[in-house]
Parts: structure tokens; sequence; C-alpha cells
């Protein structure tokens, strides 16, 4: 397990069946929680130019689309439509999509977590990839599921993290070119943070 940090040249990024339909089963944290963390999540994929590929599950059956708050940041990412595969790193093409990255450093996210985002990132760890597991930005379907998944995780050499985390580890200087656009996202999807730059802006004048 590498301890090398995350970096907007070693990461990439993996979201994994955030789709409509899943996305009603959330409960292990508020859907305005879950929905936050990953528009969080995506936006900073996104000022962070990090390579994403997004799969779905039976994305034209219950299960429905991608979230609006993930294609309306990353319109441009490949979505690859599984058939059948329960774990996306048995579908041929997702891996594929994921190798074409060149980065051995994966941020994972998904519905739920401890189905799709951990076979996943379990699996990616025995291909030889270090793991990062986004729980805040990933949801399953009570707090108790949520703990269970994150233990096998870790016990499998995942590493768990949120999205704030994340994205403060890739800006690693508040004066590299990306620290607005930071801000901005955290002012944005961090309420605390958002209530901070609010005040010091007001007493500015």
């Amino acid at each position: 397990m590498s301890n090398e940090r995350l970096t907007p040249e070693n990461a990439a990024v993996l979201l994994v069946d955030h789709q409509t339909g899943l996305s009603n089963g959330v409960q292990d944290q508020s859907v305005p929680e879950f929905l936050t963390a990953v528009e969080g999540l995506a936006k900073t994929a996104k000022s962070f130019n990090l390579p994403t590929v997004i799969t779905t599950s039976a994305e034209d059956g219950p299960n429905g689309p991608v979230l609006p708050v993930i294609t309306g940041h990353l319109p441009d990412a490949p979505v690859i439509q599984r058939p059948g595969e329960i774990n996306a790193w048995d579908n041929a093409d997702f891996v594929a999509e994921v190798e074409k990255t060149g980065r051995k450093k994966l941020i994972v996210a998904g519905v739920s977590t401890e189905v799709c985002v951990a076979f996943v990132a379990l699996s990616a760890v025995q291909a030889g990839y270090d793991v990062y597991a986004v729980i805040d930005a990933s949801g399953t379907w009570n707090k108790l599921v949520q703990e269970v998944a994150i233990a096998r995780m870790v016990q499998g050499g995942v590493k768990p993290i949120t999205w704030v985390a994340v994205a403060a580890e890739l800006q690693a200087d508040w004066r590299k070119p990306t620290g607005q656009a930071l801000a901005e996202n955290m002012g944005a999807h961090l309420p605390f943070y958002g209530n901070l730059i609010a005040s010091f802006m007001a007493a500015k004048g």
C-alpha cells in the first residue's frame, strides 16, 4: 500500500452506479448530504482535471440514469453501461477505461457502498492499484451496512476518505491556481465553510 499523496497527476476518479433510482435508497445519511458530497466530488474531479470513468447498471430499468449533479459537471466523462455484471471490475470495457487513464491511484465512490463501491475497490487493490473509497459521496441503506462495508474495505487495503479530504490533498497549497475553485466548491458544499466565507466577506464590507 502506497503512502504517496494524491496529486492531480497520479489520480483518477471512478463513479459507480450513482443512478437516480438507486440513490432513492440512500439512508446512511440524508439525501441532501449525499448529493452535496457527490457534487463536491464531481466538481473536484473537474477543477483538477482528473480522468473520470462513470459506470451504470440497468440504466434503462429501475436503477435509472446517472445523477444530474455528476453529468452536469462531467459531461465528457465516459459512461460504461454494464449489461449485468454486479462488480464493475468484471466488465472488460470498464477496466479498459480505467487502464486508459494511466493513473495508479483510484478515487472510488458509488451506490451502494457495500456492493458497488466495495467490490470495485477490493478488485482494484488486487489488480495493483492504490484505492481510496469516498464514503460521504457514496451511499447505502443504513449506517450498519456502511460500517460493515468500510471495515471490509479497510481489511482489504482500501483507504476510506471524504470528498473534502480528497480535494484538500490534491490542492496541497492554497496558492496553487486551483485554490479559488476549491474555495468556491467548499463554500457551496461544506456548510460551515460557506458560513465562514460569508462572515469574512461581510466583515470586509
